[in-house]
């Protein structure tokens, strides 16, 4: 077995250093035309990221209304952690909202899938984004 296992431990040292020797290799087969690069950065042109946000979802769903919260970061959060309903006390919900969310993980995922469905509809629409704000609810999109 050591046999075997010395075999293959070569072979494997073998094969790395034939990897290492051909892309030592291939650098040198390439080069950059600085000339070509510098022409193409002279021809773009400067882009606000944030104007395609603005065009498809308003300027209010990026900004908010007064109370400073913003529909697309609540929705992102709802997206990313919604079953630890980080997005309600971003929000600003009641403590222990929250600390349901967390113990149930967001209602066993679907009161999280359904508050995510709502912040989509809301970022989208830009109708009643004060009803969530603050909201103690734990099923927050009820009235």
């Amino acid at each position: 077995m050591r046999l075997t296992m010395r075999k293959i431990s070569l072979l494997a040292v073998l094969i790395l250093t034939l990897s290492w020797v051909s892309t030592a290799d291939a650098n040198h087969r390439y080069t950059i035309d600085e000339a070509a690069f510098d022409d193409l950065f002279a021809a773009s042109q400067q882009v606000d990221p944030m104007s395609a946000f603005s065009g498809a979802f308003g300027t209010t769903a990026l900004q908010g209304a007064d109370h400073g919260k913003q529909p697309a970061l609540a929705f992102a959060l709802a997206w990313v952690l919604g079953p630890l309903g980080i997005h309600r006390f971003y929000l600003g919900t009641a403590t222990m909202t929250g600390v349901g969310y967390i113990l149930t993980l967001g209602g066993c995922g679907i009161v999280a899938t359904i508050d995510w469905i709502m912040l989509l509809i809301e970022l989208i629409d830009e109708n009643n984004f004060e009803n969530y704000v603050n909201n103690p609810r734990f099923f927050m999109w009820v009235n």
